[in-house]
């Protein structure tokens, strides 16, 4: 072979490789990522079921329901248009309370009900996910129009 050849050859290999590799990595994300929607979106079906989504909001008042003696929980994420359902079994966060912004990450049932693995809340009084404060600041411009 004429080592123009076998240059060819090795640059096509390579190439062929790094593509693999991109494809791979790109895979390996594509399982760690987890979307961000409201619960208007999850209303009007534009959040996919059975994958982990995150979802965000501010907490519904007099909607946190425990079981006695059971860390299990059911509450009311709302984006002030729409509400979702929520059920979560676990310790939440300290600052986790009804009028508080939240985001919880899980996945979404055939039932329309979300079951969260986590549990996110603000970490001070002015705080607010970002997600959730530009959703709020969208929501807000929309009912003044």
């Amino acid at each position: 072979m004429k080592p123009r050849h076998k240059r060819l050859g090795f640059i096509v290999i390579a190439l062929l490789a790094i593509t693999i590799a991109t494809v791979l990595v790109v895979m390996a994300l594509q399982n760690y990522t987890s979307y961000f929607y409201n619960s208007t979106q999850i209303v009007n079906n534009e959040a996919p079921v059975g994958k982990v989504i995150r979802v965000g909001g501010m907490v519904k008042e007099n909607s946190i329901q425990r079981k006695p003696g059971d860390l299990e929980m059911t509450f009311i994420v709302t984006d002030m248009v729409n509400e979702v359902s929520v059920r979560y079994s676990g310790i939440v966060p300290d600052l986790f309370k009804e009028g508080g912004g939240a985001v919880a990450r899980g996945e979404l049932n055939q039932a329309g009900e979300f079951i969260a693995e986590e549990i996110m809340a603000k970490h001070d009084e002015s705080y607010m996910p970002p997600e959730v404060a530009e959703l709020m600041q969208h929501q807000q411009q929309d009912l003044k129009q």
